[in-house]
């Protein structure tokens, strides 16, 4: 059963792959934006993936995020997921990601719980 305040976190290594010029969302080598949005839907899911019904999945329905600092290649981002609600089938988190000078980034996102057999015959 999911609950308010379980969290989760996890720690990557800013690579060039992940940078702006890369995702084409800027011309630096800085981390991405969508990198960062990336790594805070992973964090997410996988703070609430063990807590799951067998059988069952979730998938991001909406995430509003602020990128509110750059980080250079090399350096590392942590992500902090917490469950800030539960409603039904929607899971609504807060999450921050930090590098090693702060807070570079937070978002509120809401994941929805699915069957993805029934999903995926919907398409």
């Amino acid at each position: 059963m999911i609950e308010t305040g379980l969290t989760y976190s996890q720690e990557i290594t800013v690579e060039p792959k992940d940078t702006a010029a890369v995702y084409g969302s800027g011309k630096q080598d800085v981390f991405a934006t969508p990198a960062m949005i990336a790594l805070m839907e992973n964090t997410a899911l996988k703070c609430i993936e063990n807590e799951l019904e067998s059988g069952k999945d979730s998938v991001g329905i909406e995430i509003n995020a602020k990128h509110i600092k750059a980080t250079a290649v090399g350096r590392k981002v942590s992500c902090k997921a917490t469950v800030m609600e539960v409603d039904g089938r929607r899971i609504r988190f807060e999450l921050e990601a930090r590098d090693e000078s702060g807070t570079i980034g937070t978002a509120i996102h809401d994941r929805f719980i699915i069957d993805p057999v029934k999903f995926m015959s919907k398409l």
